[in-house]
């Protein structure tokens, strides 16, 4: 193929290819030339056009297939533009003659197609240089319309199309001689002309200005005529063409001619109404006003697009100022009579209405403009409900109240989706008492329609979820107004709907509400359902709302509800009778009315059963499950009651009925089906009789069997729709769905349960299809824990039900059956179970194949995915085999459709569910036959059916499909080539064949072999055919094909043409094309980011230009930028994920580099400004008073001089997550160069190399874009600028200003930062908000920035502001849950107490070292007026200590296990009440280390003295009776307090310490280790620990854990200052006994001995568990092996020598505070305990000298070498070598010390011993010397030793050993004589004397 790659078609080439690959070889050049003609030098064009223009023209008489003839016409038209014209008359001669010819052959229609798209095209792209030759070939057209078929009759309409664009005005004269041809086509029979004939007609609309004037109502009806039994995309098509229709007559060109008269809006409107009400009748006006007959859907779908496409032709700004008009006529298109003849068309209608009105107000309003619609429409609810007249409100079925209640259904809607979607932004619309939209809502409460309240109630959510401050109000409102009007059923329903609905939105709400609305709802329900019988005429309402009260309280959980459950257990089973008997006698008893409350009582007693086992799964236990059991049985017995109930009473108590099995089903299906396996029998009786429909008389069908089918059948299913931008309004024109019939109405439920992600408004489908659903649901479960006799049973029962339904019902039911079985088929397959015996099997099979060759397509789809599954469960391969051949046979005998459609996908399905190796023997049977039906040309649905089982089988094959995928490949080119473009639905099951086979060739696909390299070159041609289609879809696999060659095979995937692609398809209007779009882009962001941005930049263009109006385009931010912009019109989450995740990846590689342009991006996106372009208030105010006239003139000033399609500035989700983008952004410079946050580096590096992007130089920005999102309306925003803001905080608080010594570059921005955080501190800001301002505070506080105190006094305010929060007590009335009172108040205290820690580091610091300068002072300096900053904090620090202790107390509580929960107080802590345990626990969790700190530090600070016991000042923490917070009691002595603390403090940090690791962060440890620290830095507590040994052993057990389990260095340090404060406590407990042992003694004229004080005592037995000493050696022992493993004498060997690595300056520092501690360790044992542990101490002490001293090292440490010998020198004068009793051992081990020391010096290499450092050496032989009696250095071998260590040390010639060893024998002179040191000087240095 790479002879195709020229500007002439290789002719020689050509020929000797085989005839099959000619066209690939054509298409291949033509994609080679359709490249380089644009790109080529115009001298080598000319040079060879003409015979460029011959050989392109003969391709047009070969017959070439439509990509070709596509590209053909592209290349002829693209030659002529950049090369010569001479040939062009010519070429559109030639191409005229083509079409004249009246061969009507199929062989020649490829050809005169070709003509037609050729001169199509260059009348496109040549216009007005063709001359007036188009008039010509438009009558050529226009008469071979007449005999067309269909892809005839398409190309013409695209190339009439062409032409009207290409010629514009010149082309008026044929402009209607088109318009008739395009008329009779707009009406095709065949689609694909339709949606040619409408886009052929849009183009005229721009260019005729006949068609806005005389002809409009004509192409009006035209419209309509053609959207009657349109599909998809002729809906679309042809909505785009009215829609752009209206908005080019209402706002005329200005050179349009003639005084017509001047259409007006509302003239627009009620011709769209006239569509949006038509009925199927005649298309004549008087039909069409007259209304006859059904609603048509398809034309009533279709006008809704065309209300969205004309508004959005017409703009935002147009739209702002007409939204009142625009509002009133959309919604009352609901009030007309003929828009709702029946329930299911109103509910399609309101559906239809909701979508014009989310789409165009969510789209192209701004946010300030949204809150102008919520309150435009917050005024039409108004008048609705003052237009309801009082005969309406006492007759729910008045026909007024029926018109109306439609309106205010989704004028409610609406309202709540527009304040849902802007969050806290809406707080404009509640806060203003003349326009608030909460008193309308709540008075549609009232409203006598049921759906109008449940509106009302679900719209009442919706804003309490936006704004969560109106959610506890809004629910004591409702409540009080029930009490108040409890005698209304319309108040009782409708209260009790709205407190439902706001339950159940308390979920979206963090902060929750107060658990006392619980309990008084609770009371409420209850006495509602007490009180139902005594009013009948409120008995139904009672009993309805009671239920639905109780099912909404479930939903708010476990804490909740555990209190209330016993009573709840209690009621259901008051509910159900209590046994038989009661059963009999209460049948037996009775009216219609009786019963029907009766029912609904147990609807909702079920229904609240439901809720409960849904939403608080831990309380469903076994015991719980069993007493529920009770009434679930009674209610199945019933069922069997309620025919005979239904024929006595009457049909009334029908729907109460099917409310009572559908919430039984509900129930069952949540439980484990063991628990009621005796009901087995009558559980299947009642489900098959449902959906095999024996008792239901109508035809209802599940909506259930789409979604059990495969979700890749969707293709043949058609079931893509539901992936559209368009599916509300597409769903209710889906054959056998139900999905687009939900309405809230349908199931009163549906306001307290969670709604799916995707949708605002809940749907439940129709009762009598949610039964079925429910039903087939139940029936899977089940299914698989029946005997196989009962199986066979159900699938005979099955086959003889369709069998004997009539032929209007056998569709239904087999429907109903087949979704059945299909789900107990998954349930099988899920739990690994088998199917059954071979009868089983054959009854299975026998009802599946049966259905194989059914009419319906879905029917067929549901047989072979069964068949499928019947396979995957019998795991059997003869069966399998048995199964194949059937379908080989039926599919090579078979001739129909039906059969061979039906059969091949059986044979997709099972190799899909048992896999290639399962069905390999197969494979080539299978893959033969399906290749021969792809290749019928005869029936496109053949091909379809054919080419998907293919492409699962190729998905499914693995390895063994390798053989295959050569013929498949060229099967799917070949084919592409040929099939024409009308036939989508195949060109889709392509693409996925196509998909599938790039996934089997996998990586392979990157070598170069030939095979390889043709099937990867034969992929991409593929692709590129793909994507030139003009099938969305088609487009969207083509991306994905593209996608996965790239993951493949990337060096092939050409990013320079399929990156600007992407980019291009952002603006489609397809969903599912987008989504591919940025699915690839993600991917490619992982691998290329820095490629795709580059390449994104080629198509950067102006924002400005008219023909860019409200699209994505690229500017100078790039492809980040329009990503961004996409953000904020995306609704699908998948689509907006993937967005995120692209922008992240991209984020990560280029933003630390390009600073500059990220920080542009994000600034604008946050720094946009809210306000529109115009100012809605004032334009309501005006709209009014006009004239239609005036009024369309002004919109045409408005649009010359206005931007008609204004930016929507970025919402508030967008702005949140650019603010994430950005501490991603700080987060990724921490791990870059130093220079980004070092001011003086920065400046240094650019000026040095003239570039350099660091973050430092743009803290400005930083901070700038922090205050803004800190500021702004929305809460979400407001955490993640605050979040922003302590980022900054924390990265630059410590960087100097080179330009003013001594200040940091912060200091600049205090004023900025404490404008940033004061709102948060505002009264009624949010709990959430306050706490994360309260961290920032003292943050900022603790970084130092503050140079002066009076500066940080602006900060410092607001946290004492925040202090009034916790005068508060704990019952006071809140907004928000109790849990969210506690964090507040924690926040608040954590935030204080993180001060006080820094306060109190600085005094000491500055005491210390009252010289220091700044930079060496962690905190800087802060100084006014001889104040720092902890005369900040004292006036406050007696009201917070005993806050931070009751807190402490407070954790301790819950720190409790479990099973000690009935120990927690009954009235709950300080800060938490008894329901907010489980969740204020990771509340506490969080905030208790900085307070256990800082109370350690107060408690230091007041060295545990005589501070006051009682509060001084200020309330109490709360208003609260426990004894926590009143303080100790009066008896109680300081002392007593003081010890309670210490325990409490104490047990506190020894508690998190011994956490695991995985549950306890680093941070908290460290925090509690420097708590216990500090606590012990006072006589008083070491003297309570030194009291109780027990005690500090354990607590040196858990620091030793701590060593064991941690790695952080700065721990280890911290555990060691630790373990000496536990000594210093253990020395000086010893000191005092012995003082006290003395004292005592000499009074008593004893003889005093203190030796025998200390562990060990006399025998010397130091007792591991109860030995201080031991627990201390175990802590000494496990750091210095972390450190230096060499010493652990049990080191396991390798072989290999140990390579030691130098430790670092703290790991030295540790090392040496070890040996510290270790040379304390004698001073606490007796003699004979000090003889235990000396060897020990030694050995140690000795091998830290050896290991930090090693010769292997590049120099000693000597921080540790340093310690150590201080550590000898002090053994060798321990008072116990002189003591007569122990003087022998210490002499012994002493000596062994020594030799231990010499031998080091000894280096051996086979033995790894490198020896030790010389001087080192020589030091600790002096310390020995020195320091030790003759008796011990006095042995002759050792005194041996000794001097040949000094010769050897002389003897090395090294000066400084020389002059140390003189050194050392200078002090031996003076120490011991001159004799002596003589003689050892002549030992060491004979040559000198």
């Amino acid at each position: 193929m790479e002879l195709a790659h020229s500007l002439l078609l290789n002719e020689e080439a050509l020929k000797r290819i085989p005839d099959a690959k000619k066209p690939v070889f054509i298409f291949e050049w033509m994609r080679f030339l359709d490249k380089v003609l644009v790109a080529a030098q115009k001298s080598d064009i000319k040079e060879k056009q003409k015979t460029l223009v011959k050989q392109l023209t003969n391709q047009i008489s070969e017959s070439p297939g439509p990509p070709t003839r596509k590209l053909l016409a592209r290349c002829l038209a693209v030659l002529f533009s950049v090369g010569d014209t001479f040939d062009l008359f010519d070429t559109i001669n030639k191409c005229n003659d083509l079409i004249k010819t009246k061969d009507d052959s199929p062989s020649y229609l490829p050809t005169k197609l070709t003509a037609i798209c050729c001169i199509g095209a260059m009348y496109e792209k040549l216009g007005r240089m063709v001359g007036r030759s188009f008039e010509e070939t438009v009558q050529l057209l226009i008469k071979a319309l007449r005999n067309a078929e269909s892809q005839g009759r398409c190309e013409v309409m695209q190339t009439l199309q062409k032409v009207i664009v290409g010629m514009g005005s010149a082309a008026t004269g044929c402009h209607k001689d088109i318009y008739k041809a395009t008329k009779g086509c707009m009406a095709d029979r065949v689609m694909s002309v339709r949606v040619a004939a409408a886009q052929c007609m849009y183009s005229l609309v721009q260019e005729a200005s006949f068609m806005t004037t005389t002809e409009l109502d004509s192409v009006s009806s035209l419209c309509l005529r053609a959207l009657d039994g349109s599909n998809y995309d002729v809906r679309c098509a042809v909505g785009k063409l009215l829609g752009h229709l209206f908005a080019t007559s209402l706002i005329p060109k200005q050179h349009a001619t003639g005084k017509k008269k001047q259409v007006t809006l509302d003239y627009l409107l009620d011709m769209l109404s006239t569509g949006f009400l038509k009925a199927n009748s005649g298309f004549l006006k008087s039909e069409m006003l007259s209304g006859a007959g059904q609603v048509n859907r398809e034309i009533r779908v279709g006008v809704t697009h065309a209300y969205v496409e004309f508004v959005k032709c017409m703009g935002g700004t147009w739209m702002e100022r007409n939204i009142s008009s625009l509002l009133k006529h959309v919604l009352y298109l609901l009030a007309n009579p003929k828009a709702t003849p029946t329930h299911v068309d109103a509910v399609y209608a309101r559906k239809c209405v909701q979508f014009i009105l989310r789409t165009l107000i969510g789209s192209l309003l701004g946010e300030k403009a949204q809150i102008a619609a919520a309150k435009e429409i917050s005024q039409h609810i108004i008048k609705a409900m003052n237009a309801v007249s009082p005969e309406a409100m006492l007759d729910s079925t008045h026909a007024e109240m029926i018109s109306g209640q439609h309106v205010l259904v989704s004028a409610l809607h609406e309202l709540g989706c527009i304040v849902q979607t802007l969050g806290t932004s809406a707080s404009p619309l509640v806060s203003e008492p003349q326009t608030g939209i909460i008193d309308p809502v709540v008075s549609v409460l009232l409203h006598p329609s049921p759906s109008a309240r449940l509106a009302a109630a679900w719209c009442l959510r919706s804003i309490t979820i936006a704004l969560p401050s109106e959610l506890t109000p809004l629910i004591d409102r409702c409540m009080e107004s029930m009490e108040k009007l409890r005698s209304s059923p319309e108040a009782v329903s409708g209260y009790s709907y709205a407190i439902a609905a706001l339950l159940g939105g308390v979920y979206k709400c963090p902060l929750g509400i107060p658990h006392s609305k619980g309990k008084k709802i609770f009371s409420m329900a209850e006495d509602l359902l007490k009180t139902a019988t005594k009013d009948s005429r409120l008995s139904v309402q009672k009993t309805q709302c009671g239920w639905l009260l109780l099912g909404a309280i479930m939903t708010l959980g476990p804490p909740v509800v555990k209190h209330h459950l016993p009573r709840m257990l209690l009621l259901w089973r008051n509910a159900f009778p209590k046994n038989k008997q009661e059963m009999d006698s209460e049948k037996a008893r009775g009216d219609a009315f009786t019963w029907q409350v009766t029912l609904e009582g147990r609807a909702g007693a079920l229904c609240a059963m439901d809720s409960f086992i849904r939403y608080c799964r831990e309380l469903v236990t076994e015991d719980v499950i069993r007493r529920l059991i009770i009434p679930l049985e009674c209610a199945l017995t019933m069922l069997q009651q309620i025919p005979a109930m239904i024929k006595t009473h009457g049909t009334q108590l029908k729907a109460s009925a099917a409310m009572v099995r559908l919430r039984l089903y509900q129930v069952m299906f949540l439980l484990p089906p063991d628990q009621y396996e005796v009901a087995y029998n009558h559980v299947l009786r009642e489900l098959v009789a449902e959906f095999t429909l024996t008792d239901n008389p109508s035809n209802t069908t599940t909506s259930l069997l789409r979604s059990m089918c495969h979700v890749d059948d969707s293709i043949i299913l058609g079931s893509w729709l539901q992936e559209t931008d368009h599916k509300p309004i597409e769903d209710q024109l889906q054959p056998n769905s139900a999905s687009g019939s939900g309405a809230i109405e349908h199931d009163g439920a549906a306001l307290y349960r969670r709604c799916p992600a995707n949708e605002h408004i809940p749907g439940p489908l129709p009762l009598g299809v949610n039964v079925i659903d429910n039903s087939v649901k139940l029936f899977g479960i089940v299914f698989q824990h029946v005997p196989h006799k009962h199986r066979l049973q159900m699938l005979q029962h099955f086959t003889e039900c369709i069998k004997h339904a009539s032929k209007s019902r056998q569709q239904a039911v087999q429907m109903n059956i087949f979704t059945a079985v299909l789900c107990a088929l998954k349930c099988l397959a899920d739990s690994k179970s088998g199917f059954g015996h071979s009868e089983v099997r054959k009854a299975a099979v026998q009802l599946v194949l049966g259905a194989l060759n059914s009419p319906s397509p879905i029917l067929r789809c549901a047989a072979g995915e069964a068949l499928g599954r019947i396979a995957q469960v019998m795991e059997d391969g003869r069966f399998i085999a048995e199964l194949s051949q059937y379908s080989f046979d039926k599919l090579n005998s078979a001739r129909d459709v039906v059969t061979r459609t039906g059969h091949s996908l059986a044979l997709g399905c099972l190799h899909r569910y048992v896999g290639g190796m399962g069905s390999g023997q197969h494979l080539n049977t299978s893959v033969s036959i399906l290749l021969a039906l792809a290749q019928d040309n005869t029936s496109p649905v053949v091909q379809v059916w054919a080419l998907h089982a293919l492409g699962l089988i190729a998905d499914s094959g693995g390895p063994m499909f390798r053989g295959y995928i050569e013929p498949t490949l060229s099967l799917v080119l070949n084919l592409l080539l040929s099939v024409p473009p009308s036939n989508v639905d195949v060109h889709q099951c392509l693409g996925k064949c196509l998909s599938a086979l790039i996934t089997s060739i996998g990586p392979e696909l990157q070598s170069n072999t030939n095979s390889i390299a043709a099937a990867r070159l034969y992929c991409l041609v593929c692709c590129a055919i793909m994507q030139d289609h003009h099938d969305s879809l088609v487009q969207a696999e083509a991306i994905s094909c593209l996608q996965q060659l790239h993951m493949f095979a990337p060096r092939h995937v050409n990013l320079t043409t399929l990156v600007p692609h992407l980019c291009e398809t952002l603006n489609s209007s397809h969903l599912l094309l987008r989504r591919a779009a940025v699915a690839c882009l993600r991917q490619l962001s992982q691998r290329e980011a820095s490629e795709i941005s580059e390449h994104a930049l080629t198509l950067i263009s102006d924002k400005d230009d008219p023909k860019n109006r409200g699209k994505i385009i690229i500017t100078e931010t790039g492809l980040e930028g329009a990503l961004f912009e996409l953000l904020d019109r995306e609704t699908d989450n998948k689509l907006c994920k993937d967005v995120h995740d692209t922008i992240i990846s991209m984020l990560h590689s280029l933003a630390a580099e390009n600073l500059t342009r990220w920080f542009t991006l994000l600034k604008d996106v946050l720094a946009a400004s809210i306000s529109d372009s115009s100012s809605p208030d004032a334009n309501e105010a005006g709209a009014g008073d006009k004239e239609e006239d005036d009024d369309d003139v002004a919109q045409i000033t408005i649009a010359e001089k206005e931007d008609t399609h204004p930016s929507v500035a970025p919402r508030w989700p967008t702005r949140v997550f650019a603010t994430d983008c950005l501490q991603k952004i700080i987060s990724d410079c921490e791990s870059k160069t130093v220079a980004h946050f070092d001011l003086a580096i920065a400046r240094d590096m650019r000026e040095t190399h003239g570039k350099g992007d660091y973050l430092v130089l743009h803290l400005t920005e930083l901070v700038r874009v922090a205050f803004i999102a800190a500021t702004s309306d929305s809460d979400q925003l407001r955490l993640a600028g605050l979040a922003t803001l302590q980022k900054v905080i924390n990265n630059f608080s410590m960087i100097a200003d080179p330009e003013v010594p001594g200040h940091v570059i912060l200091e600049q921005y205090q004023a900025q930062v404490g404008a940033a955080l004061r709102p948060a501190f505002a009264p009624n800001a949010p709990s959430d908000v306050t706490a994360a301002a309260c961290q920032v505070c003292s943050t900022w506080i603790g970084s130092g920035v503050a140079h002066d105190l009076n500066d940080l006094r602006r900060v410092h305010q607001l946290l004492v502001s925040s202090l009034e929060k916790l005068k508060l007590g704990r019952h006071k009335a809140s907004l928000y849950s109790e849990s969210a009172t506690t964090m507040e108040k924690l926040a608040v205290l954590q935030a204080w107490a993180e001060v006080y820690i820094v306060a109190i580091q600085k005094e000491h610091d500055h005491g210390n070292t009252d010289d220091k300068s700044r930079s060496e002072d962690d905190f800087g300096e802060i100084e006014s007026q001889g104040e720092s900053l902890l005369s900040l904090v004292q006036p406050e620090l007696v009201s917070l200590s005993k806050h931070w202790l009751c807190v402490l107390k407070d954790q301790v509580y819950l720190s409790l296990p479990s099973d000690y929960s009935n120990s927690l107080p009954n009235e709950g802590g300080t800060y938490y009440a008894p329901d907010t345990a489980d969740t204020v626990r990771p509340i506490y969790k969080r905030s208790w280390p900085p307070i256990l700190y800082a109370v350690s530090l107060w408690l230091n600070e007041c060295g545990f003295g005589n501070f006051p016991l009682e509060y001084t000042g200020g309330e109490p923490p709360a208003n609260h009776a426990s004894s926590v917070t009143e303080g100790p009691p009066a008896n109680m002595q300081n002392e007593e307090v003081n010890t309670d603390r210490f325990h409490l403090l104490l047990g506190i940090a020894v508690e998190a310490m011994c956490s695991p690791t995985s549950i306890q962060p680093l941070e908290t440890v460290n925090m509690c280790l420097k708590s216990v620290f500090v606590l012990l830095d006072k006589p008083w507590p070491r003297s309570r620990l030194g009291k109780k040994q027990t005690l500090a052993v354990e607590l040196l057990n858990v620091l030793h854990r701590l060593l064991l389990t941690r790695e952080s260095l700065a721990t280890h340090q911290l555990v060691l200052d630790c373990t000496k404060q536990i000594l210093r406590s253990a020395l000086e407990n010893l000191e005092e006994q012995k003082v006290k042992d003395s004292e005592f003694k000499v009074q008593s004229g004893h003889q005093v001995s203190l030796s025998v004080f200390g562990e060990g005592g006399e025998n010397g037995k130091i007792e591991a568990g109860q030995s201080v000493v031991f627990a201390t050696l175990e802590v000494c022992l496990c750091g210095l092996i972390r450190q230096m493993p060499e010493l652990n004498p049990n080191l396991p060997t390798t072989g290999f020598p140990l390579r030691q690595m130098k430790l670092s300056d703290e790991a030295c520092h540790l090392v040496a505070s070890i040996i510290n501690a270790i040379a304390e360790l004698p001073g606490l044992c007796s003699f004979a305990g000090s003889i235990s542990i000396l060897p020990t101490i030694l050995y140690l002490t000795t091998g830290v000298i050896r290991e930090a001293a090693s010769l292997s090292l590049q120099s000693p440490l000597q921080e540790p070498i340093t310690v150590a010998l201080e550590t000898l020198t002090t053994f060798c004068a321990c008072p116990y070598v002189s003591d007569p009793r122990s003087c022998d051992h210490w002499s012994r081990l002493l000596q062994s010390a020594i030799a231990t020391v010499l031998d080091f010096s000894k280096a051996d290499a086979e033995k790894d011993k490198p020896g030790i450092d010389e001087k080192t050496l020589l030091l600790a032989l002096s310390v020995f010397l020195l320091n030790c009696d003759d008796d011990i250095t006095g042995n002759p071998q050792l005194k041996q030793g000794l001097i040949e260590a000094f010769q050897t040390a002389w003897m090395s010639k090294k000066q400084s050993c020389q002059i140390n060893v003189c050194a050392k024998i200078d002090i031996d002179i003076s120490k011991d004589g001159e004799e002596k040191g003589n003689a050892l000087h002549s030992s060491v240095c004979p040559s000198h004397y």
